[in-house]
């Protein structure tokens, strides 16, 4: 996370139940100034919803255009604001997202679990050098919700 101390972070939020917009938050305030966070869900509620709690104590963080929630597939990332030195994805893909891959700066890097529904799932390091070359490390088991559309997303809300 130290990484992200001076250049854009690019933060995909795809489904957290509670705390919305707490990491956005967080690594806003560990960028400090001169950073920026990108918050992105496709269920435009919830966009709404972690705007309001963000606006409640840290609205500053608006004003400084430190961080900008926005309505989207986070599969697809946020071409708008690319490339970023750091991605940290809310949800387990099942597999590598080379679309994400491809917004990473050189010298960035992104976190992301990884695995199938109903199997193991990984913490991934992906680490893009200077040259644009990748490296992938998985780092621990993890249990996540996994990454998906909207329509899906919804369906098992109900």
């Amino acid at each position: 996370m130290v990484r992200m101390a001076h250049g854009t972070a690019y933060w995909l939020r795809l489904l957290y139940w509670f705390g919305f917009g707490y990491l956005a938050v967080c690594m806003a305030l560990m960028v400090g100034r001169r950073g920026r966070v990108i918050g992105i869900d496709h269920i435009k509620e919830l966009v709404d919803l972690s705007i309001s709690n963000i606006n409640k104590h840290h609205s500053d963080l608006f004003m400084d255009v430190r961080i900008t929630m926005v309505t989207g597939d986070g599969r697809s990332g946020y071409r708008a604001s690319a490339a970023y030195i750091a991605i940290h994805v809310g949800a387990a893909a099942p597999k590598l997202p080379d679309i994400l891959v491809d917004q990473l700066a050189p010298g960035g890097w992104m976190i992301i679990p990884i695995g199938k529904v109903f199997s193991d799932r990984h913490f991934v390091q992906v680490d893009k050098d200077l040259n644009g070359n990748v490296e992938i490390e998985e780092l621990f088991d993890v249990l996540f919700v996994p990454l998906t559309d909207r329509k899906y997303q919804l369906g098992h809300l109900n």
